[in-house]
């Protein structure tokens, strides 16, 4: 195997801190692999603006445009909330996902049992919770023109597009079937068909993609009943298959079935395989700098990134499972505290928060016991 490049890119608010706890588990991780790499580093985000000025930098751009897959850790805070659009860090997450053409984004939400307490929903309805929403990520409403604000006969008026062409869906929905034949072999894709054409046109590239998959079972279901599934009955799903906007909403809700958004991983691919792994938290400025910060989603975005990317199951495997092991010990950090399920099972000692540093030890220690 080649020598593969991985660009880093920490970003803004507790990016650094969680970046810094993974660092020492990629690097084992790949060593435990034998894989030959190269690590790089760019900024990205409020961080651009701060060192270059713009939220995608052109010598970012350079490095991830080489890279073989890339680790990032979060964008944004109220620094830049001022700024124009094209200058605010989020502008620097769209750019990158656009000019690497990372069409498919990877929301898994599993819930790990010693966290069962933590979701809203009964342990009973999300124990065992394993699901996967993939969302298309480069089109839709979010991209699509015309689009803006203007002012007619006094008013003021918004609007936007959401337009898809049949390449489009049918890339992302065979991203989501070859997940599909890796889990239990089921896709729900999800649309509003009774009323927006778009969606019309998705339903039926869906169904005419599904002929060549078929070792694998479709479903299809309008976005609000999904949402409404989600909070009923979520482990009826396997792979959920959806446009921008409805997975944008979809995937934010399956992530509080979880019970916290700090342990959510991502991934963003294109069509070579490479991928951007980010959790799916944000910056979260007001703790930041204070070693409080949950690095366990972006130590599961390492995870995905070595099985995704670089084909490397068993030791992503390795990561999970290390993680599931810490858990057990009854180590927290501070936003994981209250909501164990075993917690009459463990010691005060035990239940005291740990930081964002002595989180990524233990799971390092846990994967060289292994």
């Amino acid at each position: 195997m080649s020598k593969r490049t991985i660009l880093c890119i920490p970003g803004d608010g507790i990016g650094p801190e969680i970046m810094q706890a993974s660092m020492p588990i990629l690097e084992y991780a790949l060593k435990i692999a034998g894989m030959d790499y190269q690590l790089t580093h760019g900024v990205l985000g409020g961080a651009g603006v701060d060192k270059y000025g713009e939220p995608y930098p052109v010598a970012t751009q350079t490095l991830a445009r080489a890279a073989d897959s890339i680790l990032f850790g979060a964008i944004g805070g109220p620094k830049w909330d001022q700024l124009e659009r094209k200058l605010r860090p989020e502008s620097g997450l769209l750019a990158i996902r656009q000019d690497l053409q990372l069409f498919a984004n990877l929301r898994p939400a599993r819930l790990f049992r010693q966290l069962a307490d933590a979701s809203s929903l009964k342990p009973e309805l999300v124990a065992d919770l394993d699901l996967l929403i993939v969302r298309e990520l480069t089109g839709g409403i979010y991209f699509g023109q015309p689009r803006g604000l203007v002012e007619e006969n006094g008013r003021r008026r918004g609007f936007n597009t959401m337009v898809y062409d049949e390449d489009e869906i049918r890339a992302v929905a065979r991203v989501a079937f070859a997940a599909a034949q890796r889990r239990q072999g089921r896709v729900c894709s999800v649309d509003k068909a009774n009323v927006l054409e778009v969606s019309q046109l998705w339903r039926e590239v869906v169904t005419q993609e599904a002929e060549n998959w078929p070792d694998i079972v479709l479903s299809h279901m309008y976005v609000d009943n999904a949402a409404m599934q989600l909070v009923r009955t979520p482990k009826q799903f396997d792979v959920i298959v959806t446009s921008n906007l409805f997975g944008d909403i979809l995937s934010d809700i399956a992530a509080m079935l979880t019970g916290s958004i700090g342990m959510l991983p991502s991934a963003s691919l294109n069509a070579q395989h490479v991928g951007l792994y980010e959790p799916v938290h944000g910056s979260a400025p007001d703790i930041a700098g204070q070693d409080k910060a949950n690095p366990l989603a972006m130590i599961l975005s390492v995870s995905m990134m070595l099985r995704h990317s670089f084909g490397l199951v068993q030791v992503a495997e390795r990561i999970e499972q290390a993680v599931g092991r810490v858990l057990d010990q009854g180590l927290r950090t501070v936003d994981l505290v209250s909501v164990s399920s075993d917690t009459t099972e463990l010691s005060g000692d035990q239940l005291a928060p740990i930081g964002t540093k002595a989180m990524g030890h233990a799971i390092l220690q846990a994967m060289q016991e292994s």
